[in-house]
Formats: C-alpha cells, sequence, structure tokens
C-alpha cells in the first residue's frame, strides 16, 4: 500500500550513535527531523512520522503560537518578568540599561542584545548559584553561561555548572528553578525520586515553573 501522505515536510538524517528511531520537533520554526540508526530502512521514518502524528501536530501548533508571541512583543524585551522597552540611539555600540529601558543602537540590535543578556546572566545566575549550592552543602567548581537551543542548564560530575543565558526572558521564578535543579544534582546526580525530594525541600512548588518551561521554553529567543 502507498504510504499516507502527511500535512508538512520533514527531513531525515542519519546518525552512528541513534539506537532507535527518534522524531524532533524543533521549538523554534516546527521543523521536523527523523533520526535514523544508520541501519534503519528509510521506510521507518515515514512510519514513525504517521505514528506520532497527534503529538508532532500540536509540537509545531506550539511552536506556531510561540512565534506569535515573540512577533507580537512590539518593541520590548522580556527580562526576568518584565517588559524592558528597546530605545535606538545613533552610534551606540554598547546596550545599556536605564530603569524599564534598554538603550540599543539604532541598526539591528540583535548580536549587541544578546551580549548584553550574557553578561547580565553571569550578573543573575551567580548570586543564586552561590545560594543553592550553599542550600545543599556542596560547592561547584566553575560557572558556564551557554547558548543551547534546548538545554536550560547542566551540572557535571566534578561541579561545573552551565546555564543558558536566555533563562533571562523567562519570570524570575523559573530561572530560580533551574539553577536549584541543577545545584540539586551536585547531591544527586540523576533525577531519581531522591533528587525530587531533595528539589521538593530547596523548592517547594517547583512542578509550576518546571511546566512553564517545558510548555514556553520556546518562546525564549530575541
Amino acid at each position: 500500500m502507498p504510504e499516507a501522505a502527511v500535512p508538512f515536510d520533514y527531513s531525515v538524517r542519519r546518525s552512528d550513535r541513534a539506537r532507535r528511531v527518534r522524531v524532533r520537533v524543533d521549538p523554534r520554526d516546527g521543523a521536523v527531523e527523523v533520526v535514523l540508526p544508520r541501519r534503519a530502512a528509510q521506510r521507518e521514518a515515514a512510519a514513525a512520522v504517521a505514528q506520532l502524528g497527534g503529538w508532532i501536530a500540536r509540537r509545531r501548533a506550539e511552536a506556531a503560537a510561540a512565534r506569535a508571541r515573540v512577533a507580537a512583543r512590539d518593541g520590548t524585551v522580556p527580562y526576568l518578568g518584565t517588559d524592558l522597552r528597546l530605545v535606538p540611539e545613533p552610534g551606540r555600540t554598547r546596550v545599556h540599561r536605564r530603569g524599564d529601558v534598554l538603550l540599543v543602537g539604532d541598526g539591528d540590535p540583535g548580536a549587541a542584545l544578546e551580549r548584553w543578556y550574557r553578561r547580565q546572566a553571569r550578573v543573575e545566575i551567580a548570586p543564586r548559584l552561590d545560594r543553592a549550592a550553599g542550600a545543599v552543602g556542596r560547592p561547584y567548581t566553575r560557572l558556564t553561561i551557554r547558548d543551547q537551543r534546548t538545554r536550560w542548564g547542566s551540572c557535571s560530575a566534578t561541579g561545573a555548572m552551565s546555564f543558558n543565558w536566555r533563562l533571562l526572558l523567562a519570570p524570575e521564578r523559573v530561572l530560580e528553578y533551574v539553577v536549584r535543579h541543577e545545584a540539586a544534582h551536585l547531591v544527586v546526580m540523576d533525577h531519581s525520586p531522591r533528587f525530587w525530594a531533595l528539589m521538593e525541600r530547596l523548592m517547594p512548588g517547583h512542578e509550576e515553573p518546571r511546566r512553564w518551561l517545558r510548555t514556553h521554553g520556546a518562546t525564549l529567543v530575541l
């Protein structure tokens, strides 16, 4: 029988590391990618897309809604739950905050804005991480600010901490959740019941910011 048509395009990528067929939906643009093990038959990609059609449609709708919310910002950018208004100044090359205003250059401020958020991420995250590490009684070894597509934070076995600067585009409680989540990994490296019990002590009600990040993470773009 012929394969059923799907109402969207998808790409196929083969991977030597893949052990099973995986389907990914980019939260930023809704692009669908099927990752196949090197020796898997090509038809397995179409079968996976057909089987996961409902899930893919929901993820693509979430991505479209996220893009609409970003487009509706109208000259503002989010910062830990507040909106900062962008005010262009001719000749300016470095973004500067003045109250609820961000002074930016009169061209495309994208790269300069990202550099500003990266600097602020360290300012906002470092003291929060110090407090969270103190609460679990374990030191961390290094703090790095990164730009990753979907990963918000990480904690290595040596205590090296990494956080995504895009967390500053989320409400403050979401940033607090990710920082405390990674600090908890200084004690428990997995996501066992012991880990979540520790998280409940560190941040009662952590489920709400966790859900927010799953639902709205795709909107955390400039």
